[in-house]
């Protein structure tokens, strides 16, 4: 049976909390005050904040429970967690139209006429090309239960441009902190403002490297070349430059403290746990109801605008194609639930742009191919889709590095950018993208600084129906580099030239040292060898950048843009009583890693659908 957990249930130990066995169905036709599609980082912390203010929420996840999985559990298993079959949802993605530059790409994954993956551009007989691996998390929690927890408040440029395209501002950095103080729990000493109360821990994590020989030297030069003096490294890395409220914060660069969303005893913090913690307390009208495919919001005829009314659903397990557990000959049991005041759908950047085109909402044309009815004809739904661009610089020293305990963080600015550009972290691991099995490994000596370029010029992404079965997978092709790839192949190009600077003045003459590098990419042999051209270097960066931080499917915008799926309340254009809360809201990717700022409008939306429910919006 479908796990129930009902608001009623909070006698249930722990151990038991999926309840497999024990749990009633779904109740059909059963009405609420509010839906929640999903249990991410937008739905999660939304549907929990509404019912703990009063109101009957019905959360609805197509995913299990989770949360004690030791691959989830423990942050330190994150890559773990995403090759789980547990928790993944397996999606594969292009990256361009470019038939050969997809070809060109190391990791391509293709599927075998045996049922099993090929990784490589060589592929057997036989073998059908699925595309550019990008896992998702059809779990309790969403993709904050396996990532790498991460935690970065955007730059204030980004939360400040939404309020003046949108001329909300609420949106601007001042306030949109508020949101971020009203959810911390911060375990970690700051000069600045924090939460010490919230749902969310946020521990700067033990600079290990502050006491390793090695550590501390590629820290100092990693400073130096920031133009900072280094003179106290630990204390340099100990610093908030990361959510902290300096007046220059978008343009401070250099080594930094990392902080993740994880508990000071390396266990993971995040919605999913915020979801769990508030049914197992028994005292808040929330049910949240797992093994639960959302298929179709249900609209009703009111007025001049179409009202958002409620969702059809299935129940069962692992009845998402994405998922690799899923059997086609399962159909699951079909259900319908209401709602009296709002749904809110916080699928995801692919999942919910999938279940308003379902519904009629989106392109007219892409829906008539489906003999969908239209609902309203919304463009923008699908389409303007962003993702960061990830790549690295990857090498082998002269010896192993200790490990993790030397891994640092750190932000350039490039010549392209206003403001900080690039966020990178720097350590003995090899981290070269996604495909089934990451990561991969080259062997003890490996050294790498991975980058992520924040702020791409190119938003042209689009994400397609591809059958009107919900259970269908979508077409997804991030038109990587489609706009402005010049100028965004310079700024990752400058950010590895930054750390060639600072790695290539590492001491060898020590008989310890790490040095020399040998580098394997963007070009191979010695730091500073003379084969590798600016040319060659753009495109390896081109054709092998990868990337997992979708956004902007069903973005905010301006009233009069024509591509805007939400106005600046999360409100979807053209009907009532639906919002879209999640990464897919974004206007462009918030910073380095979505799943703060994600969270961080979770409890903005959470206090616009308040002051509504109180007829103040």
């Amino acid at each position: 049976m479908t796990p129930i957990l009902p608001w009623t249930s909070g006698l249930v130990s722990l151990a038991l909390f999926t309840l497999s066995a024990s749990a009633a169905s779904l109740a059909d036709n059963k009405t609420y005050e509010y839906i929640v599609v999903g249990t991410g980082p937008g739905g999660g912390p939304l549907a929990a904040n509404l019912a703990r203010a009063g109101h009957s929420v019905l959360v609805l996840e197509a995913g299990d429970d989770q949360t004690e999985n030791v691959n989830v559990s423990q942050w330190v298993n994150f890559n773990a967690a995403g090759n789980d079959p547990a928790t993944r949802w397996d999606f594969f993605v292009k990256h361009s139209d470019d038939e050969e530059r997809e070809a060109r790409y190391l990791h391509r994954t293709w599927r075998k006429t045996d049922g099993n993956f090929y990784v490589g551009i060589d592929p057997p007989a036989g073998a059908k090309p699925l595309g550019i691996y990008y896992p998702r998390a059809g779990t309790l929690g969403g993709c904050a239960m396996h990532n790498g927890c991460l935690t970065m408040n955007p730059n204030d440029l980004d939360w400040d441009d939404i309020a003046e395209t949108t001329g909300d501002q609420s949106w601007s950095a001042e306030n949109m902190r508020k949101y971020l103080i009203q959810m911390e729990k911060v375990h970690y000493n700051s000069t600045y403002k924090h939460g010490h109360d919230g749902w969310l821990d946020m521990t700067m994590l033990d600079p290990g490297y502050s006491t390793s020989a090695d550590a501390k030297q590629l820290t100092r030069l990693a400073a130096q070349a920031a133009g900072l003096s280094a003179a106290d490294t630990s204390k340099l890395l100990a610093q908030d430059r990361v959510n902290g409220d300096q007046p220059d914060r978008d343009n401070l660069v250099g080594p930094f403290g990392g902080v993740s969303h994880i508990k000071p005893d390396g266990r993971r913090s995040s919605p999913g746990y915020y979801v769990r913690d508030t049914v197992k307390e028994g005292k808040y009208p929330i049910t949240l109801s797992l093994d639960t495919l959302a298929t179709k919001i249900i609209f009703e005829k009111s007025g001049k605008k179409p009202k958002a009314i409620g969702i059809e659903y299935l129940q069962g397990k692992s009845l998402y194609s994405a998922d690799p557990r899923y059997n086609a000959s399962d159909k699951g049991t079909p259900g319908k639930a209401y709602a009296s005041k709002e749904v809110i759908i916080s699928g995801g950047a692919f999942n919910s742009p999938q279940l308003l085109l379902l519904s009629g909402i989106g392109p007219a044309a892409h829906l008539k191919k489906f003999s969908i009815p239209v609902v309203v004809d919304l463009p923008g739904v699908g389409q303007s889709v962003a993702d960061n661009y990830e790549a690295g610089i990857l090498t082998l020293g002269k010896r192993a590095v200790t490990g993790l305990g030397e891994i640092f963080p750190a932000f350039w600015k490039t010549s392209q950018s206003a403001i900080r550009d690039i966020y990178m972290w720097c350590g003995g691991f090899s981290f070269e993208g996604f495909w089934p099995g990451f990561p991969g490994t080259h062997g003890p000596n490996q050294y790498e600084c991975a980058l992520v370029h924040m702020n791409p010029r190119s938003q042209a992404g689009v994400i397609e129906l591809t059958s009107a079965d919900p259970r269908a997978v979508p077409a997804i092709n991030l038109n990587f580099f489609k706009d402005g790839a010049d100028r965004d192949l310079s700024a990752i190009l400058e950010g590895v030239n930054w750390v060639r600077s600072w790695l290539s003045k590492v001491d060898a003459a020590s008989s310890d040292s790490l040095a020399p590098f040998s580098e394997l990419h963007p070009c191979e042999g010695q730091v500073g060898r003379q084969n590798c051209t600016v040319a060659s270097q753009k495109t390896y960066l081109k054709e092998q950048a990868y990337s997992h931080h979708a956004t902007s499917s069903c973005r905010i915008g301006a009233d009069g843009d024509k591509l805007a799926v939400l106005d600046s309340k999360f409100r979807v254009r053209g009907v009532t009583g639906l919002r879209v809360v999640d990464a897919s809201s974004f206007p462009k990717v918030p910073g380095a890693f979505p799943v703060l700022p994600t969270m961080m409008i979770s409890v903005k939306a959470t206090e616009d659908i308040l002051r509504a429910a109180r007829g103040r919006e």
